[in-house]
């Protein structure tokens, strides 16, 4: 084969070439057609067009899920958050069963660890009014509460006490009041009836502070009072503790 050495004599070649193997072509047709052998490379066409983008692809098959991992250390604690508000009241439920008895308690003080009562009569006729009735004929004073040198009875423990009277009226008129503390409580009055024996009473509830005292006196003046005692006849003063309040000393 004869070496190309002239790009003439190469197409003239080739067109001889194609004539014997092939329909014939134009000599501008051969020059657009690469040469054949050794020299196919020394011409280079020109560049082409870019091409259009292609049609997007299908979206790939999900993966396999891959092994679970290690658990991770604990993060830090964050703050704490707001309260929230209240909820709805939910539904009552159902009643419960009885529970097991309780243990025995302790035993409580005796009810009857304060002891204060008196009751005391009249001895002697006409006691001078504005001053306390010294009744000195004793029924009971158990605890001396009642001072008979005095007319007074005095408290000894806080609480509620019942005080009451019933005074034989003879001769005068008689007014009569209880006393607590330098001040009258309750007052009586009771209208003597000529050539008749009367009786009068009165009673009453009070509350008692340690030290406190109570006593009967005549009010008015000397016209008032008709009390009256005789060995048939008694007017009588009592009194004692209802109970005895726990929350004084």
């Amino acid at each position: 084969m004869v070496p190309c050495t002239s790009p003439l004599l190469g197409l003239l070649l080739l067109a001889v070439l194609c004539h014997c193997s092939g329909p014939t072509h134009s000599t501008e047709e051969l020059q657009s057609l690469p040469p054949k052998g050794a020299c196919i490379n020394w011409i280079g066409g020109a560049p082409g067009h870019p091409g259009y983008n292609g049609s997007p692809g299908r979206d790939g098959r999900d993966g396999i899920n891959g092994e679970k991992g290690e658990k991770g250390d604990a993060g830090l604690l964050g703050p704490k958050g707001d309260t929230g508000e209240m909820g709805v009241p939910g539904v009552e439920g159902p009643r419960g069963f009885p529970g097991l008895p309780g243990k025995k308690g302790e035993p409580g003080e005796a009810a009857n660890r304060y002891h204060s009562a008196f009751s005391v009569g009249l001895a002697a006729r006409a006691p001078v009014p504005n001053v306390p009735i010294r009744f000195t004929k004793i029924f009971y004073n158990g605890q001396n509460h009642y001072d008979v040198t005095t007319g007074k009875f005095r408290c000894n423990f806080p609480g509620l006490y019942y005080f009451s009277y019933h005074i034989t009226v003879y001769m005068k008129d008689v007014k009569v009041s209880l006393f607590k503390k330098d001040k009258a409580a309750i007052f009586t009055f009771d209208q003597y009836q000529d050539k008749n024996v009367d009786q009068a009473s009165g009673s009453v509830l009070l509350y008692l502070e340690s030290g406190e005292e109570v006593w009967l006196q005549v009010y008015g003046d000397g016209e008032h009072n008709g009390l009256y005692a005789d060995n048939v006849n008694d007017s009588i003063f009592s009194g004692f503790l209802l109970y005895h309040d726990a929350d004084q000393p």
